[in-house]
């Protein structure tokens, strides 16, 4: 069965977005393999503020030819042509993704949607990479859980850039 892998870009403060949103603090890094981690996976699940910030700094390119699941309340699906929307999280939908994806699916950016399938126990891997800066406010890698999560070191690698890859698997 495919694993969700939560893969996302933290300041060294610990959040993941600034107040205005923007991703202009990520810098490209030469010395990351972005083609070989994308093969990895052939699903994205992400958030609306995600979606729409991934469109608009990418255009249709966003989900990169992959299937890809939009959590959101208030998009409709007749104007996202390209996704397939999801208006509530479920055990059975997240199975049925899991079920029909080829390979890893990617829990794109979304510290709120992160929360919500922690909660789930539906996060396989929490893949961290810290971008040396900080941000002083914003969105943060994790808001407030009612439960405790152990994690795992699986693997870490340090950049010439100074960004540090961390890959944790999550404890059930």
């Amino acid at each position: 069965m495919s694993k969700i892998r939560y893969g996302v870009s933290m300041s060294l403060d610990g959040y993941i977005a600034p107040p205005d949103g923007k991703a202009d603090w990520i810098p490209l890094d030469p010395d990351v393999n972005f083609a070989e981690i994308w093969a990895q996976f052939d699903t994205l699940l992400m958030g609306r503020r995600t979606y729409d910030a991934a469109v608009a700094r990418l255009g249709k390119s966003a989900v990169h030819g992959m299937k890809a699941f939009v959590a959101s309340r208030t998009l409709r699906p007749s104007d996202h042509p390209g996704v397939i929307i999801l208006p509530e999280l479920s055990q059975d939908r997240i199975d049925s993704i899991r079920a029909n994806s080829k390979k890893d699916i990617w829990l794109f950016g979304g510290g709120d949607l992160f929360r919500s399938l922690l909660a789930m126990n539906q996060v396989d891997t929490v893949e961290v990479s810290i971008i040396p800066v900080l941000l002083g406010g914003g969105t943060p890698l994790l808001s407030a859980i009612d439960q405790r999560t152990q994690l795992k070191l699986l693997s870490h690698k340090a950049y010439p850039s100074g960004r540090i890859a961390l890959v944790h698997e999550v404890q059930r």
